[in-house]
């Protein structure tokens, strides 16, 4: 079992080197139909397997095609990773969506809107008591 400071080093390069892939190596269409970034790489203690969490900005449509053209990239992701990172064994890689920042951007949209409409209530009140008096 890799210490915590190897499994963070491991995940560090497989994040660099897959974005880098991304930029340059994947050549699947369906991959460039949404904008995608590389948020977090999970790898397990053992090193064997790697959960790649990618941030996809597009369409619904654009997110599912871009996943999919992403599954069918990981054979050629890992016979990379295999060749550019020195390793025992390469992980079993493994693509999954992040929608955090997307939840993220939600929320504060949700804390905007009930701000605005707390400051509206309040001069509302304000109003109607400067009217009562």
């Amino acid at each position: 079992m890799a210490t915590n400071r190897r499994v963070s080093r491991v995940a560090s390069l497989i994040k660099r080197e897959v974005s880098q892939m991304l930029m340059h190596g994947i050549k699947d269409d369906r991959v460039g139909a949404g904008m995608v970034s590389i948020t977090d790489v999970d790898v397990s203690g053992d090193l064997q397997h790697a959960k790649i969490f990618v941030s996809i900005y597009g369409t619904e449509d654009a997110r599912a095609e871009t996943m999919a053209g992403l599954e069918s990239a990981t054979n050629y992701v890992r016979r990379e990773l295999g060749s550019r990172v020195r390793l025992r064994r390469t992980p079993e890689v493994q693509f999954l969506e992040d929608r955090s920042l997307e939840r993220g951007d939600r929320t504060i949209d949700l804390i905007n809107r009930l701000s605005r409409e707390r400051e509206v209530h309040e001069s509302d009140l304000d109003s109607h008591s400067e009217d009562t008096l």
